[in-house]
């Protein structure tokens, strides 16, 4: 498995196919392996890579306060430093689009454009908030929480359900249960992970092409921030993904991918 260190630690991925760089940013207990739908569709025509964040597998988190946003946006901004391809076409989701975002936002020079699948988080007043504020918050805490006791399986359906809905740990395939019970303890390190809002004054300050996706399915939180966002960005369109909840790349793939490589084809 390839890697690339970064301040003595190496951030694996894995990539596919040949062109212009795309890079991919997974969620909340995920890894490379939540984008497995993309690669080869997004491999056809770019050189698609997906990392693994910085203690997620095939690493694992350990006690030592450093799973941040600002660890892990300094990680991939450095990381598409290291690549040595320009700036890449940027994809994140959920948390990964909240990395993608603060990428955007700091190291503008590192995005040629930006697609954000549900990204996550809260808004802060400037953008009308995202009532109840705090919740999100919340949950995690409650899913580490169980995780730390060993209470794993009852810890990731409290972070399921937050993101998903009732029975959605049930619903998930034992392939995408695998890879969350792989991260389950970067849970532990995430409660700390001091996550800013998103605000008005950020948001118009992302000036390049940008992608707002969702599913038709979601919870109203995520479609709540890509309202915000859709208002606030200079330069951003929408897509709604049908028949798909918040993990859109592996619930309709296809129609994900499709969306995706338009955008891109017509830039």
């Amino acid at each position: 498995m390839p890697s690339i260190t970064l301040d003595g630690y190496p951030i694996a991925y894995a990539e596919a196919g040949s062109g212009p760089p795309l890079l991919m940013v997974h969620g909340t207990l995920g890894d490379q392996r939540s984008w497995g739908g993309q690669m080869a569709a997004f491999g056809a025509k770019h050189h698609a890579i997906a990392v693994s964040l910085r203690h997620c597998w095939p690493g694992q988190w350990t006690e030592g306060g450093d799973f941040t946003i600002a660890r892990h946006t300094a990680d991939i901004a450095g990381f598409i430093r290291a690549l040595g391809e320009g700036p890449v076409r940027l994809v994140g989701h959920s948390r990964g689009g909240h990395i993608a975002f603060r990428v955007a936002q700091h190291h503008p020079e590192l995005a040629h454009s930006l697609v954000l699948l549900e990204p996550g988080g809260e808004l802060d007043e400037t953008l009308g908030g995202a009532p109840p504020a705090g919740k999100q918050g919340a949950a995690f805490a409650r899913g580490a929480a169980l995780i730390g006791e060993g209470k794993v399986e009852e810890g990731l359906t409290v972070i399921a359900e937050h993101t998903g809905g009732p029975g959605a740990w049930e619903k998930r395939s034992e392939a995408r249960k695998a890879v969350n019970r792989d991260n389950a303890r970067t849970l532990l390190g995430q409660v700390n992970e001091q996550r800013k809002p998103y605000s008005r004054a950020e948001a118009e300050g992302i000036g390049i092409r940008t992608l707002l996706a969702g599913g038709d399915r979601s919870q109203p939180q995520f479609g709540t921030i890509l309202d915000a966002l859709e208002g606030a960005m200079p330069n951003a369109t929408r897509v709604t993904i049908a028949n798909a909840a918040h993990s859109v790349q592996a619930d309709n793939p296809g129609d994900f991918n499709a969306a995706v490589l338009a955008f891109l084809n017509n830039h």
